[in-house]
């Protein structure tokens, strides 16, 4: 297990290697003057001037790349010229929101998705399958603004009319100045969120617990006398859970880099909505920034989604 992990660091390593590679050639090395797009449109000739010197980029093109790397390791994403004010100070400030968003609507879909596919698993061909299979079908095909905005719709602005002021319509609260005012906050876009791709984790369970309730172990612990209760969630859904695992390690580290449509539709200052911001006003050391920071996310979602087969599933064998 320990060389498993060692040689899973390695290559997340040599991932994030290559893409700092790939992101320096794209934004240092392709464009025809650098220190002007990283300094802003409306930068002034001293600003180009500055990032050029600050930025090393008259120097040679390895030299510019081991400034970077050497920035990267210790943490540096650089300065947005345009908010004046180093990344990692915006990323970090914007981060709590949108893990706030992400992790609260992880829990929604995993607790729906899970336990709507389970239960049309098991009941295969009945009402209640039918029923989960409509709603995925349902959700699964509508887009994220369009539920975004319908929540926004019935259960903000038309309770509003009506006097009664229960989801605020937009806005943030931290939870360290108020857990209730964050929750609340955060209820219409964890369910738009949620309700969206527990349909995915609906039909991702249901399909993989048919597998494995057709498998000859699960019949012959079910011949031995084992109770139903035990052979579904013991046995058979520890099983199943791997395809739901990869699924939402994927998930996980793809939100956490941004979640832009949500975090536009309910105004919450996140990642995504620091993306938008960013891409707009052409600040591109905060494009950069993010783009670095999501590929983290995916690197280390698929080393911990890696490590978890080994937990749910007895028969995957690391070495």
């Amino acid at each position: 297990m320990v060389r498993f992990f060692a040689r899973r660091i390695l290559f997340g390593i040599l991932v994030l290697w290559v893409i700092s590679v790939a992101v320096f050639v794209m934004f240092f090395v392709a464009p025809h003057n650098v220190a002007r797009l990283l300094a802003g449109r409306q930068a002034t000739p001293e600003t180009v001037a500055a990032v050029r010197h600050n930025l090393g980029l008259d120097r040679s093109v390895w030299a510019q790349y081991g400034s970077f790397l050497w920035r990267l390791v210790h943490g540096d994403l650089g300065f947005s010229y345009y908010n004046s004010e180093p990344v990692t100070h915006l990323l970090v400030s914007r981060l709590p929101v949108t893990a706030s968003l992400v992790l609260g609507a992880v829990l929604l879909w995993l607790v729906m998705g899970v336990s709507g596919g389970v239960l049309a698993a098991t009941r295969p061909r009945s009402a209640a399958d039918r029923t989960v299979t409509t709603l995925a079908l349902l959700f699964f095909s509508m887009p994220t603004f369009l539920l975004g905005l319908l929540l926004l719709y019935f259960l903000f602005f038309r309770l509003h009319l009506a006097g009664v002021d229960i989801f605020p319509g937009s806005g943030y609260v931290p939870l360290t100045r108020s857990p209730s005012g964050w929750a609340d906050h955060l209820l219409l876009p964890w369910f738009t969120l949620a309700l969206v791709t527990a349909a995915v984790y609906a039909r991702l369970t249901r399909g993989s617990m048919l597998d494995v309730l057709g498998e000859d172990y699960i019949r012959t612990a079910r011949a031995k006398g084992i109770g139903t209760m035990r052979l579904i969630y013991v046995h058979g859904l520890r099983s199943a859970l791997t395809p739901v695992v990869t699924q939402v390690g994927i998930d996980l580290a793809v939100l956490l880099g941004g979640v832009l449509v949500t975090e536009q539709i309910f105004g919450l200052p996140g990642l995504g909505q620091l993306a938008v911001l960013s891409i707009t006003t052409r600040d591109l050391p905060v494009v950069i920034g993010i783009v670095l920071l999501a590929s983290f996310f995916v690197v280390v979602a698929n080393i911990v989604v890696d490590l978890l087969y080994a937990v749910l599933d007895p028969r995957v064998h690391v070495h």
